[in-house]
């Protein structure tokens, strides 16, 4: 599996650098998400622009990434999601579950709302 992470402070961008999310690459994919949450990281921007094609063990991987960044109090984001995964998403009401947004910088303006978010509302507990 090919893929890229760009680690900041605040969160990370995977890039998987491949044409397909499938029962090939999920497993990988899954490992992957796991260490990258071990590591402390619960702010994922996944970044699908080069993927074409998802089945459903990379729809299975997208939600257990998501579940991972949730359960760490973190935000995951896909980004560069084409016309024909947008519609599997869709059709499987993933959409409504999942942050969606158009471009890498809208995913990043998230996450760090969110984050302000968070550190506003652990504030107002104190």
């Amino acid at each position: 599996m090919k893929f890229g992470i760009d680690k900041q402070e605040k969160y990370s961008v995977f890039a998987l650098e491949e044409d397909k999310l499938n029962s090939q690459i999920a497993p990988l994919l899954k490992s992957e998400m796991i260490l990258l949450n071990a590591e402390g990281i619960r702010n994922i921007i996944f970044d699908l622009t080069h993927i074409n094609f998802v089945d459903s063990s990379g729809l299975s991987s997208i939600l257990i990434s998501n579940r991972l960044c949730k359960n760490s109090n973190g935000t995951f984001v896909l980004t560069g999601v084409n016309e024909g995964v947008m519609r599997l998403i869709k059709i499987s009401q993933l959409d409504t579950i999942l942050h969606i947004v158009p471009t890498l910088q809208e995913a990043k303006d998230l996450v760090l709302m969110d984050e302000i978010e968070r550190s506003f509302n652990d504030e107002s507990e104190a």
